[in-house]
């Protein structure tokens, strides 16, 4: 009964589904500082936005959008989503990350799937998996791209997914942001009414539909999965859709999390039962490769 017991703890998951940025690193690394540094420089000198509201304005998007940047495409900046990511990217102190032979070590024993699921663009997770020699670690990165393949102001197969904000010819226009940006403030303050607030064009965590496609694409069943962030409401989002969940950067527990870990390195002791997976043939006989997805 004992190995019975053991047999079927063993063969729980599938896939590891990690977060990359202050998950697979610590938020010690400064990388974190010098995004929202570079996003709100890129609000100054590309979008025009006065710089004594980019605190306020960049909070209130990155709270009810996942990222500021699907916060600024859903009040009607129109800008190029390459453009965006080489900018808030191109000039991270990438010196910081170091290459962690531990972590590399304790991600290759573990004989399960792992996968990279990241609101970053491709570029970035490439560059910082490089920096930290986990590059071959992972059997694909879902990104940016990967959710978002089209660089237009809608970035889904089908519409019926995505409600649009204003179309094409409105939105640079100032008055349309101030309505949309009204709306986002008065939900802020007024949560209890009946207000909706408008939909982002970009799909991101922790949209759980950003979720339910990452999990599509990587074909893998949510419940024979578990994933791995720092942030407590990608933690929640997750756990919405049916994951296992471990939030990394604290050893408390919210609510939505199953494990919590102060380092990613606390890995083992907390979750010894991963490396002792059942190794079953036709979990490895048809691997998708991911990484023809992002490319595609």
């Amino acid at each position: 009964m004992a190995y019975e017991d053991r047999y079927v703890q063993a063969s729980k998951y599938d896939c590891l589904l990690f977060d990359l940025d202050d998950t697979l690193y610590p938020l010690s690394s400064g990388l974190a500082k010098g995004v929202l540094k570079n996003i709100q420089d890129y609000m100054v000198e590309k979008l025009g936005i006065d710089r004594s509201k980019i605190n306020d304005l960049s909070n209130l998007l990155y709270k009810y959008y996942g990222t500021t940047m699907a916060g600024l495409c859903t009040i009607g900046y129109d800008f190029d989503y390459d453009e965006y990511h080489s900018f808030v990217h191109g000039r991270l102190p990438y010196e910081n990350l170091k290459p962690d032979p531990c972590l590399r070590s304790l991600l290759l024993s573990i004989p399960i799937r792992k996968v990279i699921f990241t609101n970053a663009d491709k570029t970035h997770a490439i560059k910082a998996l490089s920096r930290l020699g986990l590059e071959d670690c992972f059997e694909g990165i879902i990104c940016f791209e990967t959710l978002n393949p089209t660089h237009k102001n809608f970035a889904s197969d089908d519409e019926d997914d995505i409600e649009f904000v204003g179309s094409k010819q409105n939105l640079n226009n100032n008055n349309k942001k101030n309505e949309i940006f009204d709306i986002i403030s008065h939900f802020a303050n007024n949560q209890n009414d009946a207000t909706t607030l408008p939909k982002t064009p970009i799909i991101c965590k922790p949209s759980e539909y950003a979720f339910e496609k990452a999990l599509k694409i990587a074909n893998l069943d949510p419940h024979r999965t578990i994933f791995f962030d720092d942030s407590v409401r990608n933690i929640l989002a997750g756990k919405r859709v049916g994951l296992d969940t471990v939030l990394v950067g604290t050893s408390q527990r919210p609510k939505g999390a199953d494990y919590a870990l102060e380092s990613i390195h606390n890995l083992r002791e907390a979750l010894p039962q991963l490396w002792d997976a059942d190794l079953r043939p036709e979990i490895y006989s048809e691997k998708l490769s991911i990484e023809a997805s992002v490319t595609a």
